[in-house]
């Protein structure tokens, strides 16, 4: 009786959920590895917020967020001439930021780029200048927004490593010019040639939203329009990651 008992138990609690399992799966979902194919169609919709972000906050701060090559150039022009602009102050910041967002991302790469764009987009909304006198370009409003959007922009590089799309960074465009114009299948057809597809892709993607940024800096909304469209672009970005397919061979 008692081994029959015994039986009967055990097959029911087998029945019964634990209490941990729900959140033991969210995380374990959300912890699993994508699957690169057609990944780089995420990635090349990133150089939309890349040419926005840049744009808007080079016309709002005079610094880039994510091409670290004229930041660096900025901080040279600077240290020639430290009192002719604080821009090289602020290039400084942005590779700095982008250097330890760098070393962080390769480490925890699923998290933070959204919730950074969406701090300097408070930063910016609820910051005033008003009543405040000296020189704006060095304060805390610029300083920190600026900080937080380049921190973030280098995710977009570490995700393209992560999921072995080197040629789309997702930042920078010189090598993808020297590449596509380098390229012995430049003229292939269509389908022949899906590398090049990439590389005609993601100037015009960023150009599109460099012209983006453009506009939202001309209104008087300026950074903070396009701070918050940059927001909404990436988080339409997280909600495709959540929904994409898992790469299975990599959690065996």
């Amino acid at each position: 009786m008692n081994g029959a008992t015994s039986q009967h138990a055990t097959e029911q609690d087998a029945l019964l959920p634990k209490k941990n399992d729900s959140k033991n799966d969210f995380r374990k979902y959300f912890g699993v590895n994508v699957h690169r194919t057609r990944a780089d169609i995420v990635l090349l919709f990133s150089y939309i917020t890349t040419g926005l972000l840049d744009s808007a906050a080079t016309a709002e701060f005079g610094s880039f967020v994510s091409m670290q090559t004229g930041n660096t150039v900025y901080v040279g022009l600077g240290l020639a001439n430290p009192r002719g602009s604080t821009r090289w102050i602020k290039s400084g910041t942005s590779i700095l930021s982008f250097c330890l967002g760098s070393f962080l991302f390769a480490r925890y790469h699923r998290r933070f780029s959204l919730l950074c764009v969406i701090g300097a987009a408070l930063v910016v909304t609820l910051a005033s200048t008003d009543g405040e006198g000296g020189n704006h370009d060095k304060h805390w409003h610029v300083l920190l927004p600026l900080a937080l959007v380049a921190f973030q922009s280098a995710g977009q590089a570490v995700v393209s490593r992560a999921l072995n799309y080197n040629a789309l960074t997702s930042v920078v465009l010189t090598s993808i010019y020297c590449d596509l114009f380098m390229d012995a299948k430049l003229f292939a057809g269509l389908t022949e040639n899906p590398d090049r597809n990439r590389r005609v892709a993601a100037p015009l993607l960023l150009l599109v939203g460099a012209i983006m940024g453009g506009a939202w800096a001309s209104t008087e909304i300026g950074i903070t329009g396009a701070l918050w469209t940059a927001a909404v672009l990436k988080l339409a970005v997280v909600a495709t990651w959540s929904f994409w397919p898992a790469d299975e061979e990599a959690q065996n």
